[in-house]
């Protein structure tokens, strides 16, 4: 079954890359009704914020019915030109920010259009080890893959950071490779366009003569161009590595090759990709220090335990914090949702995770939180003895815990309120959903 489907997206690929058939026209199939109309599925149902035209996604539809022929014909006659991107900063989990260019919405469907059909290009030659923005592939492969390593004695990590590498890509060597499978110079001559719109920092366009900004759906694929250079090149040396978009990390078996390689591997990146690797960042570890897309390692008596990162336990809580605020207008319903859409999601993504052990804790301080919400909502001392009694503490001891003078945060761990609101009454009457909770013994 898998055979027979690389050996059909190989006959794609030959069919797309062949001047003879549809090599030489690849914007005509871009353009294909079938391919836009999923690229405008596709940019709908991810939303995002308009360009610097003001269009929204939900204004787009009307708007092509009223002028694609025309933007059709100026991307056949190759006249069209791309908007510059709008340029956004957003704040990085360990500080600093991300910038992010965002395309118009007719740009960001063109871009994805294309990206579907280059993507049936290059999936079939991509490394095996390269698991960001491939479909079928995510984080969690890419974290068993490391595993795996680690199982195999290979305990040696090489983390190496690329310091600002969507700024950083030489356009030049980008659409050198792109044109060793395009035959289309239309498009080639329209990717460039794109590369090269420059960027809206307030009022003035900056131009772009280097980088592929952040934003855009096009710009994950051309990244993975840029760096299968490397995937190759490792391969060649047959190291054992994985690579999610620019993170990657190289495993080895001793400190002595760890040094080489991560020596060897950042003077090819500086000479032959000119790129830059940020030395601060990139350094030689074990599985059980690193922090690899979240996650690290764990190991006893042999046995390899993939757990969340204690910067991803540092984050989660943070953010925790943000939606259970007590200074929050908010009801406790209200507040229950909004974190129940981080929980699961959160969840969904850590739920890899073989390491148990910190969710008990977590548990409580989350119940504890929400708890000194409702005893702060409470406000003042006859209304927390008419709850603390309608929720069967005794008269006494409802009156004396309702007159303390402590704030709520001291208040939420006391017996008497947590007999009031235990823990059952967030997760069965209110629907707290606790991730991990069905791990827990």
């Amino acid at each position: 079954m898998i055979i027979a489907q690389q050996s059909a997206e190989m006959a794609i690929a030959s069919y797309l890359t062949d001047p003879l058939t549809g090599g030489s026209r690849l914007i005509e199939i871009i353009l294909e009704r079938g391919n836009m109309d999923r690229a405008l599925k596709q940019v709908r149902s991810n939303k995002g914020a308009p360009g610097i035209d003001g269009m929204t996604v939900d204004q787009l539809p009307s708007y092509l019915r009223r002028h694609w022929q025309k933007v059709k014909v100026s991307l056949l006659d190759g006249t069209y030109t791309p908007l510059p991107v709008r340029r956004k900063e957003i704040p990085k989990p360990q500080g600093g920010v991300r910038m992010l260019g965002i395309p118009t919405v007719l740009d960001r469907v063109l871009q994805q259009a294309i990206s579907q059909v280059l993507q049936k290009i290059w999936e079939p030659v991509f490394s095996d080890f390269s698991y960001g923005f491939r479909p079928g592939r995510c984080q969690h492969q890419a974290i068993q893959r490391v595993k795996q390593y680690t199982e195999d004695r290979y305990r040696h990590v090489v983390d190496m950071d690329l310091s600002k590498f969507f700024d950083r890509v030489s356009h030049d060597r980008l659409m050198s490779r792109l044109a060793a499978k395009i035959s289309d110079k239309r498009l080639l001559k329209l990717i460039r366009k794109f590369l090269t719109s420059g960027v809206m920092i307030g009022g003035p366009v900056e131009p772009q003569n280097e980088g592929a900004p952040q934003g855009g759906p096009l710009s994950p694929l051309l990244s993975n161009i840029v760096l299968d250079e490397l995937d190759k090149e490792l391969e060649r040396r047959g190291l054992r590595f994985v690579r999610y978009a620019d993170d990657f990390v190289i495993h080895v078996g001793s400190r002595k090759a760890a040094d080489r390689v991560m020596r060897s591997v950042s003077r090819f990146i500086t000479n032959r990709l000119r790129l830059q690797v940020n030395e601060e960042k990139s350094k030689i570890t074990h599985p059980w220090w690193m922090c690899f897309l979240g996650f690290s390692f764990t190991s006893k008596r042999g046995d390899t335990r993939i757990r969340i990162h204690s910067k991803s336990i540092q984050r989660f809580k943070n953010r925790v914090r943000e939606l259970t605020a007590r200074n929050s207008a908010q009801s406790i319903h209200q507040i229950i949702f909004n974190l129940n859409e981080y929980l699961r999601g959160w969840w969904n993504y850590y739920r890899l995770t073989q390491s148990t052990s910190r969710f008990r804790s977590l548990h409580g301080w989350i119940m504890r939180r929400l708890r000194a919400i409702l005893w702060k909502q409470w406000k003042n001392p006859r209304t927390r003895i008419r709850e603390l009694r309608k929720r069967g503490v005794s008269h006494g001891q409802a009156v004396f815990v309702g007159n303390a003078c402590k704030r709520a945060w001291r208040m939420s761990k006391t017996k008497w309120v947590i007999i009031a609101l235990p823990n059952a009454y967030f997760r069965r009457t209110l629907g707290l959903f606790l991730p991990g909770f069905h791990l827990l013994p």
